[in-house]
């Protein structure tokens, strides 16, 4: 099996890790192919034992599963750098909360010994891609969510939504959240929203600080297409995808709709939503239990 690893940051508080990693890979007669930048910060420990591998250094490569060694955000640059290719990807968590990235260090050995057997599941995660002048700088699918946000200023921005072709609503709000089910227990969680099974066929539009107590979270089918423009007193605002961020002129149309293609992550046995839900967020904890 051909793997490759993708990583943003290294520190050497999860140095054992890393190390049963590539021990276990290298045992199981694995191939390894390594981000160049990744493997550039491990080389910084001289303590690692790092085995023969390949080094990525752009979008070129293929390999049949991708490991991202960090917390969801660098799930999330990994999944970029995936993009279509339809690698599925297993989450290896040394940041926090890690929702994508839920597979803890102690589980890692087990873990890839239990893959490599076929033992595991596969969930395919829907995208929302975007269409707006000047989106061509950044990868314009988001995995988690499109947050239209207010820039250089306190005032709030007016935010016109049409779902498909149909006049819906004004946001006045300090922004808005168009959040996939993925991404339902990130920034659109912090503003209100609902939490979705990451299965579900919706999208959730949750606005930020909104000016009106009538205005609520929305969720909506996720075969249809979102509208938005923005009115703001700067002349400017800020698209965000998945934290990718580009300033857009007001009056710019944004166009959001579902991406042809999924990332596909990988779930070792036992790891459910329902059970991330209990431990990451104490999910129905009862102090008086």
């Amino acid at each position: 099996m051909k793997i490759a690893i993708f990583g943003k940051q290294y520190h050497t508080s999860y140095q054992e890790v890393v190390q049963e990693l590539f021990d276990t890979l290298v045992a199981l007669g694995c191939e390894i192919c390594i981000e160049q930048e990744f493997v550039d910060m491990l080389l910084t420990d001289s303590a690692l034992q790092l085995p023969d591998m390949n080094y990525i250094s752009d979008h070129n490569f293929d390999a049949d599963m991708a490991l991202s060694i960090g917390g969801d955000g660098t799930f999330l640059h990994t999944a970029t750098c995936i993009g279509s290719k339809g690698i599925p990807i297993l989450g290896i968590n040394t940041g926090h909360l890690g929702f994508l990235a839920d597979l803890s260090g102690n589980e890692v050995g087990h873990t890839l010994q239990d893959i490599l057997k076929g033992q595991y599941q596969v969930e395919e995660r829907t995208l929302l891609q975007v269409d707006a002048n000047g989106i061509e700088t950044i990868w314009p699918y988001s995995l988690n969510e499109v947050a239209i946000l207010k820039q250089d200023s306190a005032s709030m921005i007016s935010i016109r939504t049409a779902i498909n072709d149909d006049y819906f609503n004004t946001y006045q709000a300090d922004g808005l959240v168009i959040a996939t089910p993925t991404g339902s227990t990130a920034y659109a969680l912090s503003a209100g929203g609902p939490i979705l099974m990451p299965q579900a066929a919706n999208w959730v539009l949750a606005p930020v600080a909104p000016h009106s107590f009538t205005v609520r979270p929305l969720v909506v089918n996720d075969d249809v297409t979102i509208s938005l423009q923005v009115a703001c007193r700067t002349g400017k605002f800020m698209l965000s995808c998945d934290g990718r961020s580009i300033q857009l002129p007001a009056g710019e149309t944004i166009t959001l709709r579902k991406a042809p293609f999924t990332i596909k992550v990988v779930k070792g046995n036992g790891h459910t939503f329902s059970k991330t839900l209990r431990n990451k967020l104490m999910w129905g904890v009862d102090k008086r239990d």
